[in-house]
């Protein structure tokens, strides 16, 4: 049976993202699910950095355009919040190039756009 990466990690942190749907349901912005989340990330210490950015680099030349992360989590997670109906392949592939860029393994993509929250684990 093959490990998952950061299973414990991705546990703490679906856990955190439950609970914030829970309370608040869908239909806010982005913003207010990343504020409440902030909140349980720091009651369940869950080290983070809110709204991180990452430099990108072209043949050994850092590009002036850089994209920032939602949150990195533990070092090692990059954790992107949507609020779409679903989570669709430009959201996969927008965090696959954040895990190139960052040298990452492991993007969480969450969608608390839905009734029901939904996540998806991305590998680099």
């Amino acid at each position: 049976m093959a490990n998952i990466l950061f299973k414990e990690e991705s546990y703490k942190i679906i856990g955190a993202c439950f609970e914030v749907h829970n309370i608040l349901g869908h239909g806010f912005k982005e913003a207010v699910y990343k504020d409440a989340l902030e909140l349980e990330f720091i009651k369940l210490e869950i080290p983070f950095v809110r709204e991180k950015p990452f430099c990108i680099i072209y043949k050994d030349q850092k590009l002036k355009h850089f994209f920032i992360a939602d949150f990195v989590i533990y070092d090692t997670i990059i954790l992107e919040i949507k609020i779409g109906s679903y989570i669709g392949e430009p959201y996969i592939k927008q965090t696959l190039n954040y895990l190139k860029a960052s040298g990452l393994r492991l993007g969480m993509v969450i969608n608390f756009g839905a009734p029901s929250l939904n996540y998806q684990r991305v590998i680099f």
